[in-house]
């Protein structure tokens, strides 16, 4: 039993030494995309559609999808992978403000519920900063608060490990997705924004991420996000 429990400690500390290691990595990644949003941002065209978020909004195939559509549309994708709330708020002048676009297409914080000690109450407060700030600055946009996707922590894919599995799905349930789009869609409501439920077409009939739109239950394959397009495309 002893033996059990120490060679369980040793791969917790592995784990630990492993994620100090990445986390640097993680993150210098984030503030290049950050440096290099800043200067793209130089040449966009003011005044057209944006996408912002995470990285659920970063994967989104935008540019290749929107050729299926009826009409010819600029959309700017500012996602950026590993993004919380916080993280955002603190990048509203890359991500937002300096491309003064017409429509701002906005999905943020299943990282904060994935995070460990994840507060629903902390997630709403920094969301409800993010669209009072967008309020002040962009007082003629037009904001829509896209639902959080339901994940798929059933279904087995071969890169997730049980251990990974369990890690990642540990606060990230779609119970608690499906309370925070609840409270999303109120703050939606209190600042005159637009939430959009997105997620028609993507469940299964357990409530699931459809497992053959899923990489590995959190994010999607670009037949996923074809469904998502096909929800947006009325306010596009």
């Amino acid at each position: 039993m002893w033996g059990v429990i120490m060679e369980k400690e040793a791969l917790k500390l592995e784990k630990d030494e492993i994620m100090n290691f990445l986390l640097p990595f993680f993150q210098n990644q984030k503030n290049e995309k950050i440096k290099n949003y800043k200067i793209l941002n130089q040449y966009v065209q003011k005044g057209k559609i944006l996408f912002v978020g995470s990285s659920l909004m970063e994967n989104f195939p935008i540019n290749e999808l929107q050729q299926t559509l009826d009409k010819t549309i600029c959309i700017y994708n500012r996602g950026v992978g590993g993004f919380t709330t916080t993280e955002l708020l603190a990048s509203m002048e890359e991500c937002i403000f300096e491309l003064e676009p017409a429509k701002i297409f906005i999905n943020i914080g299943t990282n904060d519920i994935g995070s460990p000690g994840y507060k629903k109450e902390v997630l709403l407060a920094n969301y409800d900063t993010i669209l009072t700030r967008i309020g002040e600055k962009l007082p003629d946009s037009k904001v829509y608060i896209m639902a959080y996707y339901p994940i798929n922590a059933k279904a087995d894919f071969p890169q997730m490990d049980k251990s990974a599995k369990e890690e990642m799905f540990k606060t990230r349930t779609n119970q608690a997705i499906y309370d925070a789009n609840e409270s999303i869609q109120e703050l939606a409501k209190k600042h005159g924004f637009e939430f959009i439920n997105v997620n028609n077409g993507l469940m299964d009939s357990e409530g699931n991420l459809k497992e053959e739109y899923a990489i590995e239950g959190i994010h999607m394959f670009a037949n996923g996000y074809r469904v998502v397009l096909n929800n947006l495309k009325e306010y596009l």
